[in-house]
C-alpha cells in the first residue's frame, strides 16, 4: 500500500506515519527528515536546502522529486510506503504520479490530517519548548510563513487527489489514538 499523508506543519503527520509504519509494515518517507539529514551531513543538497527551510520556503521540485524517486527504489519500500511532506504542489503531484506509473506503482490513498491553524501554532510552540528549539523551523514566525505556503501552494493539491477518488479527510484535532483509528478505517 502506498500512501501520502497531507496536512499543515504540526498536524501530526510524522506521529501518524510512525504508527502506520509500525502497524502496517510500510516505509516512512519523510522529505523533511531526508532534508534535515542532508543538512546535518552538510551535503551540497543539505547546504542548499538549509537556507530555504529556515525561511519556511519549499525546496525546488526537481530536487525533492529526485530524492523521492531514489528512495522509493530502496528495499524497505517493497511492501509500500508512506510519503510525508511530498507532494506539496500540483506539479509535484503530477510528477509523483508519472514517476510511480513508470515504476509500475500507484498511490492507494491520500490522507489529509486537518487541524485549525490556531491549534497548530500552539502545538509548534509546545514542541519547541519541549525540544529546546532543536528544529530551526519550530518557532511561531516560521510556522506562520509555512502555514501561508501550505494554504497557498499545498492545499490546492487536494482537489487533484479528490478527483481521483483517493482522498480521505481526517479530523486531526483530537487525541493521537483517535486520529490513528480514523486513518486506519479510511484505509480499509
Amino acid at each position: 500500500m502506498n500512501i501520502v499523508l497531507f496536512g499543515p506543519p504540526g498536524a501530526g503527520k510524522g506521529t501518524q506515519a510512525d504508527i502506520l509504519k509500525r502497524d502496517l509494515g510500510l516505509a516512512h518517507l519523510s522529505t523533511g527528515d531526508m532534508l534535515r539529514a542532508a543538512v546535518a551531513a552538510e551535503t551540497e543538497l543539505g547546504l542548499q536546502a538549509k537556507a530555504i527551510m529556515e525561511e519556511g520556503k519549499l525546496v525546488p521540485d526537481e530536487v525533492i522529486t529526485g530524492v523521492v524517486a531514489d528512495r522509493i527504489d530502496a528495499p524497505d519500500c517493497a511492501n509500500g510506503f508512506i510519503l510525508d511532506g511530498f507532494p506539496r504542489t500540483l506539479p509535484q503531484a503530477e510528477a509523483l504520479d508519472t514517476m510511480l506509473a513508470e515504476k509500475g506503482k500507484r498511490l492507494h490513498a491520500v490522507v489529509e490530517v486537518r487541524v485549525p491553524d490556531e491549534v497548530l501554532i500552539s502545538r509548534i510552540e509546545k514542541r519547541a519548548a519541549e525540544t529546546g528549539g532543536e528544529r530551526a523551523d519550530d518557532n511561531a514566525e516560521t510556522l506562520k510563513r509555512r502555514l501561508a505556503v501550505y494554504h497557498e501552494q499545498t492545499a490546492p493539491v487536494l482537489p487533484y487527489y479528490e478527483s481521483r477518488g483517493v482522498l480521505h479527510v481526517i479530523d486531526g484535532d483530537r487525541p493521537v489514538e483517535e486520529v490513528t483509528a480514523a486513518i486506519k478505517a479510511a484505509l480499509r
